[in-house]
């Protein structure tokens, strides 16, 4: 498997109005794209090649909402980008590495993403994201 570089670094944001204005305002930068899937609200902020994608649960028993009771706001993942996510988790699989998914599924902007258990990844909730090709 072949991770080309870092998508993305997922943060779990309570309010993301607040959030938004804190990355324009005080750190100068810009959303550039939002959109809703299933119980989120995410913004995305590009920075040096990698996206900041600020995450909002839509739902108190939504993903988010619970990580945030356990954890506090903060970083919920880091993202990967690889060439085909269902060869990655085949690949890792294979290997021994315990999946939350064990096939790829629908992630924002038409991308195909899965993730890893923290537990394999010395804590670090890890997302695997391919792109469609042009």
């Amino acid at each position: 498997m072949e991770v080309k570089k870092i998508d993305h670094i997922g943060i779990a944001v309570g309010d993301l109005g607040s959030a938004k204005r804190f990355y324009e305002e005080a750190l100068g930068l810009r959303v550039e794209r939002e959109e809703t899937l299933g119980e989120m609200k995410i913004a995305f902020v590009p920075i040096g090649g990698v996206n900041l994608e600020l995450i909002e649960s839509t739902t108190q028993e939504g993903v988010i909402s619970k990580f945030i009771a356990r954890r506090g706001e903060g970083i919920h993942h880091i993202a990967y980008e690889v060439r085909d996510v269902a060869a990655a988790l085949d690949e890792l699989h294979a290997q021994g590495v315990k999946l939350i998914d064990e096939t790829p599924r629908a992630g924002a902007h038409g991308t195909q993403v899965a993730f890893l258990h923290p537990r394999t990844a010395f804590g670090v909730l890890t997302e695997l994201v391919s792109k469609k090709e042009d």
